[in-house]
């Protein structure tokens, strides 16, 4: 019996741990010291994720002689900033038509094409900084596989282009089309956006850091802010626990930039945002046969066009990184920790990729981890900035953060410093979204929305199914996404 036990753990993929990412980087621990006294400051950054670090890059990048000091509870990139499969997609954290209402529709139709731009701008300060991640413009590849499926890519090209996309740039594929890119089996057609990028988000994050430090930042891992009021922080070093050490830092300015995170501070909303939870698996090495075998070529990144969605990209060493939904929602907001992952949702990932690639060899995961995304109540990301309190908050990017961290942050950073930049002038100031429900209400709603989307995708693949099914409509209201 302990035989057969060491053989299933020696089999087991490496769980958790941050993320592969992390642990291929050696970054997946605090390296960086913890706040050790009470500090001054005129801007303190809460959250050394990409959203924290891009606000301090921004405004020492404008103003050089700040006083930067940056709150990390954990380590950098210990949130999504480290654990996400490393889109630089084009798509806008918010629902247009409820933007809309608030902004304008003009704001909005130049809201979208700011994120478009900021994917290129993004890649452009990776170069300029020395930050090797990876980089490559590689287009994003959307694969429906039923008609049904294929009827929402042609709605979401229309909605598109309404709100800013090019209709030169976002192109319908035929089967024939998509297959000749990615060989998804069953695959009946695509969306492709040529101006998503993708990157390594471990090396950007970390190279990120890096660069923020050079630029006179001060970064305090192990710093956990737990009270914020305007012009001080309370901090719980990481030795506190112990009942060692508490600090605070008295800044003039405070930027709130811990996104899924953020429950538990005191002074901050507490239902604003929860934590919806994404996993991911990745493979082993896959040499160039394996790769013609399965028919993916190419470098795009690839998602299909299922309710309960999944997400892969095709790392430079040769491996698939493919994430999903697993079980979406902790009760009252839990975050992941460490992002160890149950055995059904790798399971799930891996049996759903191979659907997707039936030629791919036995013993394909080596490690799964998991993290969380922030939702707003109606899916519309928002950013608030008070120049009377000095105190800003940006976050519910519900899962496309990488490019939204960087617009959200200079969104922050522009208007601390007084700049008036298509980025400070960006619609989501100012939005505030409704709060979520108490639980066990949240709970349930979101588990059950979860479920229907379930039943709605096993509903369409099984009966090849020609339109969207009506559980999916009853889970998107529920939602808050109709």
């Amino acid at each position: 019996m302990a035989a057969m036990k060491g053989l299933a753990k020696a089999l087991a993929p490496r769980n958790g741990e941050v993320s592969q990412w992390m642990v291929h980087a050696g970054a997946n621990q605090r390296t960086r010291p913890p706040l050790d006294g009470d500090e001054t400051a005129d801007v303190c950054v809460i959250g050394a994720g990409l959203t924290g670090l891009w606000a301090a890059y921004r405004i020492l990048t404008q103003r050089p002689d700040a006083k930067v000091v940056v709150l990390e509870a954990e380590h950098v990139g210990y949130g999504a900033s480290g654990r996400n499969d490393g889109w630089l997609c084009t798509t806008m954290s918010a629902n247009p038509e409820r933007l809309a209402a608030f902004a304008g529709p003009d704001a909005v139709v130049g809201f979208q094409r700011l994120m478009i731009e900021s994917t290129s701008r993004i890649l452009d300060i990776l170069e300029l900084e020395g930050i090797d991640a990876d980089a490559q413009r590689s287009g994003h590849l959307s694969v429906a596989r039923t008609q049904a499926a294929l009827g929402r890519l042609k709605e979401e090209r229309e909605h598109m282009v309404r709100w800013g996309y090019s209709p030169e740039r976002v192109r319908l594929l035929d089967a024939d089309q998509t297959r000749q890119r990615i060989a998804v089996r069953g695959a009946v057609g695509g969306l492709f956006d040529p101006d998503t990028a993708k990157v390594n988000p471990a090396l950007m994050v970390l190279g990120l850091a890096k660069a923020v430090e050079r630029l006179g930042a001060r970064i305090f891992e192990g710093s956990r802010a737990i009270a914020i009021r305007p012009g001080r922080v309370a901090v719980a070093t990481a030795d506190h626990a112990h009942a060692r050490r508490a600090a605070t830092v008295a800044s003039r300015q405070v930027l709130v930039c811990t996104e899924a995170y953020s429950g538990g501070i005191g002074g901050m909303p507490a239902r604003r945002i929860v934590p919806v939870n994404s996993s991911i698996v990745m493979t082993a090495r896959l040499d160039q046969d394996q790769w013609r075998r399965i028919g993916w070529d190419g470098a795009e990144c690839f998602s299909d066009a299922a309710h309960v969605f999944t997400y892969a990209q095709r790392t430079p060493d040769g491996r698939i990184a493919i994430g999903g939904r697993g079980k979406a929602y902790r009760f009252a907001s839990g975050t992941p920790g460490l992002g160890a992952v149950d055995r059904g949702t790798i399971t799930a990932l891996e049996r759903r990729l191979r659907e997707y690639f039936p030629a791919l060899p036995e013993r394909l995961i080596e490690h799964a981890w998991c993290g969380s995304i922030g939702v707003t109540r109606d899916w519309c990301a928002f950013v608030h900035y008070s120049p009377a309190t000095g105190l800003g908050w940006a976050g519910g990017y519900a899962g496309h953060g990488v490019t939204s961290a960087f617009v959200a942050a200079h969104t922050l950073a522009d208007r601390l410093c007084g700049l008036d930049s298509v980025y400070a002038r960006a619609p989501w100031l100012g939005y505030r979204p409704p709060n979520w429900e108490p639980e066990p209400i949240r709970w349930l709603g979101i588990r059950g929305m979860y479920k229907l989307f379930a039943v709605a995708d096993r509903h369409e693949e099984t009966a090849r199914a020609a339109k969207t099914s009506t559980l999916a409509r009853v889970g998107s209201r529920l939602a808050g996404l109709g």
